[in-house]
């Protein structure tokens, strides 16, 4: 399991359990938080929507959202393709945001176009990566629970940059606590959940931190135990108002 560390590195990934631009617009604060640690006065920010299926509304939303923060937005499509090169777009970036929807859909469009490769080079080379809810959390991980099947259940081919398993909409969908513990107790590996409002951001591959937009927000441990789960509260700072 991953184990909380205070040590600084490049390798950073932030990934929310929900919140955000998409379901808090009038709170900044997660957003606010990603934007911050490119210690940049105006940093590139690109908005992947490929779970979506590049929803031009969802693109609006990010557009309107970060125009109000000191950043240069911009958005990549793989639905609409256009003259420039994705992975070179991308690797000019400070935070790539990753929106949420389908993560199978995501994970085969990514892996057809190369963006699965440019993501894991964006990484190394100190590009933080983020997500927006949903698919944009669990993509970055060996496997996760998800709804891109329709009914809740495993996907076990992510992107693997972060270890074992994720879980989003922790506190927030009544059936993802359950289904995430039966199969973690089948054997399914342990991970992270996040509730909405929350966020958790790795350097390397291990926790580095856990902030909130929410005062009840948190992130959590949840691994197999002999015959058991153990759900385990990581300790989760409050964002102020300001970050």
């Amino acid at each position: 399991m991953p184990h909380m560390t205070s040590s600084t590195g490049k390798r950073q990934i932030v990934v929310m359990g929900g919140g955000g631009f998409s379901m808090e617009p009038r709170n900044p604060r997660l957003d606010r938080y990603v934007l911050s640690l490119t210690n940049k006065r105006r940093p590139r920010a690109c908005f992947v929507p490929t779970a979506s299926g590049d929803s031009r509304d969802y693109v609006r939303r990010f557009h309107h959202a970060f125009s109000r923060h000191a950043c240069r937005p911009s958005d990549l499509s793989l639905f609409r393709r256009e003259k420039r090169d994705p992975a070179k777009h991308l690797l000019e970036q400070d935070v790539i945001y990753v929106g949420g929807g389908s993560t199978f859909n995501l994970l085969t469009l990514w892996r057809a176009h190369g963006i699965d490769r440019a993501m894991r080079e964006a990484w190394r080379r100190g590009i933080i990566l983020s997500s927006g809810i949903s698919a944009g959390m669990i993509c970055w991980f060996e496997c996760s629970v998800t709804d891109s099947f329709g009914p809740l259940a495993p996907l076990h081919d992510g992107l693997g940059l972060l270890p074992g398993s994720a879980c989003p909409h922790y506190g927030g969908e009544p059936q993802r606590r359950p289904t995430y513990h039966k199969l973690i107790r089948g054997g399914f590996p342990g991970g992270v959940a996040a509730d909405d409002g929350a966020a958790i951001h790795f350097i390397g591959r291990e926790i580095h931190a856990c902030v909130s937009s929410r005062r009840k927000a948190r992130a959590y441990r949840v691994y197999r135990a002999g015959t058991g789960v153990v759900e385990e509260p990581v300790p989760t700072r409050l964002l102020p108002h300001t970050e």
